[in-house]
């Protein structure tokens, strides 16, 4: 005797399976976008870039979603495939020959609040671009993402004894460049002083 099956069943309990599927990415994506968008600009250092490294990297995690069992890992796991394309990128020939600038041409800029905080942090930022890209990527996942030496070393497939030699050039390079800019320079000097 065979059992009569409804005709469609499987087809709605794969469409129900995939709805969930979706709702839960809709969900994560929600939640970290915005994170992934900041992490994604300090590595590249330019907004359209940044907005293009989400872009690809949520689409390869939706296209590997049924893949990743553990939900925990989903940040380092986006954010190697952020670093990866970053490095691909500029692999490109054609990218080496773009050039990025603040402003269109055809636009004046706005003149923004130059209070001590925002003149330091953008011209920290300023050091911080001119860093060569693993350098600037440990410096980011590090100091502006917060992550241990452990979780920059698993997000960017190198050791952690790489990480720290890189985070340590890239500060050396910083801070023999400090002098250069003078609210950095002026705070290096009242830094010292208070020291004595």
């Amino acid at each position: 005797m065979q059992l009569a099956v409804e005709p469609g069943v499987g087809a709605r309990v794969k469409a129900q399976a995939q709805h969930e599927k979706d709702a839960e990415f809709e969900a994560y994506m929600a939640a970290r976008q915005p994170g992934l968008l900041r992490t994604a600009y300090l590595i590249s250092g330019d907004r359209h870039t940044a907005e293009d490294l989400v872009q690809t990297a949520l689409a390869k995690l939706y296209l590997s979603w049924d893949r990743v069992h553990d939900r925990q890992v989903l940040d380092g796991y986006v954010r190697r495939i952020i670093v990866n394309e970053h490095h691909s990128l500029w692999r490109r020939a054609w990218k080496k020959r773009e050039l990025t600038t603040d402003s269109l041409p055809d636009h004046q800029t706005v003149a923004h609040d130059h209070d001590h905080d925002h003149e330091q942090r953008d011209a920290l930022w300023e050091f911080v671009q001119t860093l060569p890209r693993k350098q600037r990527a440990v410096i980011v996942l590090r100091y502006y993402e917060d992550l241990s030496e452990a979780e920059i070393a698993e997000t960017l497939g190198i050791s952690v004894g790489t990480v720290k030699s890189q985070a340590s050039r890239a500060l050396a390079a910083m801070r023999s460049r400090v002098h250069d800019h003078p609210v950095l320079a002026q705070d290096a000097t009242h830094a010292t002083e208070e020291e004595r």
